[in-house]
């Protein structure tokens, strides 16, 4: 049934139908029938995948990836849906209207996306208000914030933008997550290295610690990074003591595509995610887990579709799973398919 739905869905762009099938939910799901049939029907059957990491009980291991609810809008829809955990954001200090449209594109052949949004979102004070008023509703659904800079905000002042949207957040969400590695904000990779990483995190950490019951603090990087700059990475968190880490967000890679030179050329710039991202995305975590032995609790994303796809990132070393384009291809059962599987 999803199939025909999707396949519908696709003849329009994509951007708009986001937002529409998510709004669609929204309304069907205030009615409270309605939220109890859809949880019915898409929640895992099984309850012996509940896991702890970095302190938080999560019930399942299967989160919804970062880029999906920028703006925590969907929380109560997508609780309903089964998440373990639900990432928002990516969230920056002011609202930013993000790169110019159409940003976001389907690579059916490649079941895949290409993105550039470019940190599009209403703001932190927006988002902690809702997150709040989500909050008050005492869910048990794992929060995480994810979190980046304005686009104006220049690299040397990064650290500001991520503090303050740290601080704003910091009462709402259950662990935070640094965005330095989308490709969508110009010279926001620059601050994966090693030196203007340590300022962010170290900056992040010191008033973390400052907190009664500090919050888990992970760093997401990008699957494009060489070993040495894993390297890097690796030895940074540990000095560090960063809770975990998110491998990976997006790949500016373009090899091995069945989509043809000619339409990628008419996209154009942006991270691709989904199937093509799979294979690379486990070999950064495999490579993570081993050269750590396992010290750094890892959230695995990139190309999840089904429980295979899962169990393969569990058994590399992660502790969670992500999902993001799987979720658009798959559907609304996505969640059930997997934890059922696994």
């Amino acid at each position: 049934m999803y199939s025909v739905i999707r396949n519908l869905l696709f003849c329009f762009p994509a951007e708009p139908v986001h937002h529409f099938s998510m709004n669609m939910m929204k309304l069907g799901c205030q009615a409270g029938f309605v939220k109890k049939l859809v949880t019915a029907g898409c929640r895992p059957a099984t309850s012996n995948l509940a896991r702890e990491v970095f302190g938080l009980q999560f019930d399942n291991p299967i989160g919804l990836a970062a880029g999906f609810d920028k703006n925590a809008r969907y929380l109560n829809e997508l609780e309903a849906l089964g998440f373990g955990f639900v990432e928002i954001g990516t969230v920056t200090p002011r609202p930013q209207a993000g790169n110019e449209t159409p940003r976001l594109f389907r690579l059916p052949k490649d079941r895949a996306l290409i993105n550039r949004m470019g940190f599009n979102n209403d703001g932190v004070s927006a988002v902690a208000k809702r997150l709040k008023d989500w909050k008050e509703k005492r869910s048990s659904l794992i929060i995480g914030g994810n979190i980046g800079k304005n686009k104006v905000t220049p690299n040397e002042e990064a650290y500001k933008d991520y503090e303050i949207c740290f601080r704003e957040l910091f009462d709402w969400v259950d662990y935070f997550v640094v965005n330095v590695s989308s490709p969508n904000t110009p010279g926001l990779r620059e601050l994966q290295e090693k030196d203007s990483l340590r300022k962010i995190l170290s900056h992040l950490q010191t008033i973390n610690r400052q907190q009664n019951k500090p919050k888990p603090l992970l760093l997401k990087i990008a699957p494009d990074l060489t070993w040495n700059q894993i390297d890097d990475v690796i030895e940074l968190a540990l000095e560090i003591k960063l809770d975990g880490l998110v491998a990976a967000n997006t790949t500016i890679s373009r090899e091995q595509l069945k989509t043809s030179p000619e339409v990628l050329k008419t996209i154009g710039a942006g991270g691709l995610s989904g199937a093509p991202v799979r294979e690379r995305a486990t070999e950064v975590v495999r490579y993570i887990a081993q050269n750590t032995q396992q010290q750094i609790p890892i959230i695995a994303s990139g190309g999840v579709f089904t429980a295979a796809d899962a169990r393969e990132k569990l058994e590399a070393g992660a502790s969670l799973v992500q999902v993001y384009t799987g979720f658009i291809y798959e559907g609304p059962s996505i969640v059930k398919k997997i934890c059922d599987g696994l």
